[in-house]
Formats: C-alpha cells, structure tokens, sequence
C-alpha cells in the first residue's frame, strides 16, 4: 500500500482592492472553495492613487473575510511570481468582468507565465449582478452621497463615510 501525500493547493488572488467590493468578495468565496487555501494579498498599484493605505485594505478584507477559515490576508510590494514562490503558491485566481478584463489578464497572466512556467492563472467570471462593478464606480458613487449599501460591506461604507468626512474637513 503505497502512501500519497498530496500537495497543498494554494492560490493568491492578488488585487488593489481599494476598496474591496461585494464582486471582490463574491470572487473570493467561490475560490476559496477550490483551494486548499487561499492568500488575498493587496498589492501597492504605482499608477493609482489609492483611498485606503495598504493597511486599511488588508484589515477590511481581514474583516470581510472572518468566516472563510481557509483565506489568509496578506500584502506584497514584490513580482507576483516572487510573491507565489514565497508562499509556495501555484495558481493565480483573477475575476474577470468584461472583455475589456480578459484582455488586460490574459497580457500579464502570459507575463508571468513566462517569468515562471510554473505558474498557472485561472480565470474566474464574476458574477453577473457584480459585472458593472468597480472599486472606481464605488469610490466615485460614495464621494456624491450616493447609497454603496449593497455594493460593500458595512464596515467598508463606514470606512468610506470616514475617509471623505477627513477629506472634506
């Protein structure tokens, strides 16, 4: 008889996250289920100026994730395939909404790949009612007064209402 050890299957679904959305949320539960575990990481995206430091974002996803026992937060400020290596990753998980996102993915899913053969990127279609949703539109909506209430979690609304009652001190 012989003895198998099977190895942990690990996936970063890396993103800014700025804020996390229930679209980000919904991506994060269903992957959650086809991985042993699961490492949301919130990476510093140079060419945008985020509302929420990295630390802000990681401690409201650490929130919107309490109950999902095999997701672990964390951030990076590294290559992705470095990233990977490090935590002995070898999936990639990305949402897709649009055309548009495939094309963008598809790019830097082909980079990595190449920086790493090892690595694979599954791609995971968002689900429709969140199709339309963005970290930007959400941003832009709650800036105006306008209801997020079904788009983020408490907490994140609270954070935001936070955040612009500072800004507009």
């Amino acid at each position: 008889m012989s003895l198998q050890i099977r190895k942990e299957r690990v996936a970063i679904y890396p993103g800014s996250f700025d804020p996390v959305t229930m679209g980000h949320i919904d991506i994060i539960r269903r992957a959650a289920k086809q991985f042993d575990r699961l490492i949301v990481t919130v990476l510093n995206n140079l060419s945008k100026k985020p509302m929420f430091t990295v630390e802000e974002r990681t401690e409201l996803l650490r929130q919107a994730t309490a109950d999902l026992p095999n997701v672990e937060i964390d951030s990076f400020r590294d290559l992705l395939v470095n990233y990977l290596r490090q935590k002995n990753a070898q999936v990639i998980v990305r949402g897709i909404r649009t055309v548009t996102d495939f094309e963008y993915e598809l790019q830097t899913a082909s980079i990595n790949h190449s920086l790493d053969p090892e690595v694979e990127t599954i791609f995971m279609m968002t689900n429709p009612k969140y199709s339309y949703l963005s970290s930007s539109v959400v941003k832009e909506l709650a800036h105006f007064g306008g209801n997020v209430s079904e788009f983020v979690t408490p907490e994140v609304e609270q954070a935001m209402k936070l955040k612009f009652s500072q800004l507009d001190a």
